[in-house]
């Protein structure tokens, strides 16, 4: 693939003077943080680390859309968005909104700048809190991103996908855009606090898929098989080795590992 060298332009949802409040979806449309914050970091970034960014063409620059990406490293949630033609928001753990003084104010504008939006992060209620947060955003016609693989991969493999990915798509009518990222894991391992400039890190946007073929997101089997051609097509954009497992962390205790061998459907 060629590498595309696309600017900040956006599509359709123009920017506010100044950053508006929560719409009706409960969601506040990106304002002048987040075009001040993308006139700022995408030369930048451009200029330091010279990413190579293939595939821009294919996301659709209205409507719904998902972005599905493996997940190698702290930087991605900020290097899918920037190189988007249009806003994309993806939800982050409230804790980066919430602080106080002037390290708390830039963390603020920082992550809103980069299309964040807050929620709280865990398991039961909060997991799905978060679905119906990323459900609204998605029915007001805007783009969300997520990793279908729940966490960062640490080893480098490729994981299972979860299929909150599918229930989102099927029942808002979403396509989904695969997205393949390779190196940031090196550009900016786990523990490090600034990322590296060596190696030059890809970001790969796959063709938009529609889903809609595979059933309704009632359907248990529909969201299986619709969440393992998104997992294929991003196996295909980044050449990781598959995994065959779902990233999970270690059980904490016995039911814990029980529930982890028991057939069950990880959304």
């Amino acid at each position: 693939m060629a590498e595309e060298h696309g600017g900040a332009s956006e599509a359709p949802e123009r920017a506010a003077t100044t950053d508006a409040e929560p719409d009706e979806s409960g969601v506040a449309p990106v304002g002048f943080t987040y075009y001040f914050g993308r006139a700022v970091l995408v030369p930048l970034t451009r200029l330091i680390y010279r990413p190579r960014i293939e595939g821009r063409a294919n996301i659709p620059r209205t409507g719904k859309v998902v972005f599905a990406s493996n997940h190698l490293s702290f930087i991605d949630s900020l290097i899918i968005p920037m190189f988007a033609p249009r806003p994309v928001y993806f939800l982050a753990k409230s804790a980066y909104f919430e602080g106080t003084g002037f390290r708390g104010w830039v963390s603020r504008h920082f992550f809103r700048a980069i299309g964040a939006t807050p929620v709280e992060r865990g398991a039961g209620q909060a997991a799905l809190d978060a679905l119906d947060q990323q459900r609204r955003i998605l029915a007001s016609g805007r783009a969300i991103a997520l990793y279908p693989e729940g966490t960062r991969s640490l080893d480098g493999k490729l994981y299972k996908g979860r299929t909150g990915v599918a229930f989102l798509a099927l029942e808002e009518g979403a396509q989904v855009v695969p997205v393949g990222l390779i190196g940031t894991n090196e550009a900016m391992p786990v523990g490090a606090r600034m990322p590296k400039r060596h190696p030059r890190v890809t970001v790969r946007y796959g063709e938009p898929l529609d889903l809609s073929h595979y059933g309704p997101a009632s359907s248990g089997r529909a969201r299986r098989l619709a969440t393992d051609e998104v997992m294929s097509a991003i196996h295909a954009l980044s050449g990781q080795e598959l995994a065959g497992t779902y990233n999970e962390a270690p059980a904490a205790n016995p039911v814990e590992r029980l529930k982890q061998v028991l057939p069950h459907e990880r959304r």
